[in-house]
């Protein structure tokens, strides 16, 4: 099992790292005077900006594509949790690529480097990045997105980060994975491997995910990327009950609902998936 293949591209090798955790609408007038709702798509670039930032291990300023927050229209999330947006997944555009020296990480932990984690990221990736040459994009295809997650997966890696940074990039790759698939017409028969591929990789990334934050809940303080306790007992009982661990999916449920600081929406899927648990067990005897 080889997480980082495509990362060769960038003149990096990863094979020997085999084990993740061990240390809008618009109305329209028709000729007879009555209005008529008709939806205008927008493009995927027209959500997204250039913006300008330096990079925190060479200093060298670049242009990286953020997502126009006052645009996006939020719907209803997947069961566990992986957002959506209307036009768009957001999920796409979260990772900064230095295109001068390689280094890359997602947005929320970009800027924070230790003097240490620099040298680091320095001596074994920026010693052997080699650009790949290739134009900027307009926008991000699945595949771009992935390469660059797998490499800010491996950056993580090398600057020895926390269990749950690596767990939380394994959950994103394995939903680009799931986006991947849903955007290939599963009607058309050219489309069976590649949708059955991505699935492959979903699995395999979500189970490396499982097992991080499993780790990381044990040995790290919350918030925890972002998320506080019960949105991450909310997403380690939905995986618990993926792959049939149904006492840890238990647990965390009882966690949430006995916890006051749950809000209600947390409560009413913990509830649900519940549920589905006691329907699944029963299924199964």
């Amino acid at each position: 099992m080889n997480l980082f293949e495509g990362l060769e591209q960038f003149g990096l090798k990863a094979q020997e790292m085999s084990n993740l955790f061990e240390d809008e609408k618009k109305n329209v007038t028709s000729v007879d005077g009555n209005k008529e709702a008709a939806e205008e798509i927008p493009t995927e670039d027209a959500f997204l900006l250039e913006k300008g930032i330096r990079c925190a291990v060479c200093d060298k300023g670049f242009k990286t594509k953020m997502i126009k927050n006052g645009r996006i229209k939020r719907l209803e999330p997947d069961a566990d949790l992986r957002p959506r947006f209307q036009y768009i997944d957001t999920l796409k555009y979260d990772v900064s690529s230095c295109p001068n020296c390689g280094y890359t990480a997602m947005n929320r932990y970009f800027d924070h480097l230790s003097s240490v984690q620099v040298k680091l990221i320095k001596e074994q990736i920026c010693a052997n990045f080699k650009p790949t040459g290739k134009e900027e994009p307009a926008v991000y295809d699945y595949d771009t997105a992935i390469g660059r997650y797998k490499l800010a997966l491996y950056t993580t890696m090398v600057k020895k980060g926390k269990t749950s940074e690596k767990a939380y990039t394994c959950l994103k790759i394995a939903w680009l994975y799931r986006g991947k698939a849903e955007n290939l017409d599963a009607k058309d028969q050219a489309n069976a491997a590649a949708i059955k591929e991505c699935k492959t990789q979903e699995e395999m990334f979500y189970a490396q995910a499982y097992e991080g934050f499993m780790k990381a809940v044990s040995s790290e303080m919350f918030p925890m990327c972002g998320m506080d306790q019960n949105t991450v007992d909310y997403i380690l009982a939905y995986m618990s009950a993926h792959f049939k661990r149904y006492d840890v999916a238990s647990k965390c449920i009882a966690n949430i609902l006995q916890s006051p600081s749950a809000q209600n929406k947390t409560k009413e899927r913990a509830r649900d998936l519940k549920e589905k648990i006691i329907a699944e067990i029963k299924k199964g005897k």
